[in-house]
């Protein structure tokens, strides 16, 4: 089925995560709209604004994470995480 992109399940699973993520995000939003307010980020954000800035930082920490050390990979997604959790509750 993904021979044409020669994807690896863990590549597919992200994708597929974040497709679900997404469409969860659009229900939610649907059922209680998103409301706008200030967080540490110190510019106004709702919930999606928050979801992208903390998707985008994750990538960042991984990226980073592999520019500058070999630690493990496992290490470097709990701390990917961490950071998008805390932008998507106090953001």
């Amino acid at each position: 089925m993904l021979e044409w992109m020669v994807w690896t399940v863990p590549t597919a699973l992200v994708f597929a995560g974040v497709a679900l993520l997404l469409v969860v995000m659009a229900v939610w939003a649907r059922v209680s709209p998103p409301v706008a307010r200030r967080g540490f980020l110190r510019i106004e954000t709702d919930r999606g604004d928050r979801l992208y800035i903390g998707l985008i930082s994750a990538a960042v920490v991984l990226a980073g994470w592999i520019a500058v050390t070999d630690l493990s990979m496992w290490l470097a997604l709990g701390c990917a995480l961490l950071v998008a959790v805390v932008i998507g509750i106090w953001g």
